[in-house]
């Protein structure tokens, strides 16, 4: 039989909420700051190249 769930005091949605915005807004940093790394061309990342995947065929 469906039972319902406890409601979630204001204090901690609150502070739930907070936390789910700050990883959000810390992984948007994160994800903006490797696109400026990117495009500035000073990155150490790696990407596949569209061309290796012409020469095999």
């Amino acid at each position: 039989m469906a039972v319902p769930k406890k409601k979630r005091s204001k204090a901690k949605k609150r502070t739930h909420k907070s936390l789910w915005k700050r990883k959000a807004s810390f992984e948007a940093q994160k994800a903006l700051s490797l696109g400026k790394s990117v495009l500035s061309g000073r990155s150490t990342f790696v990407y596949p190249e569209n061309e290796d995947e012409d020469d095999e065929e």
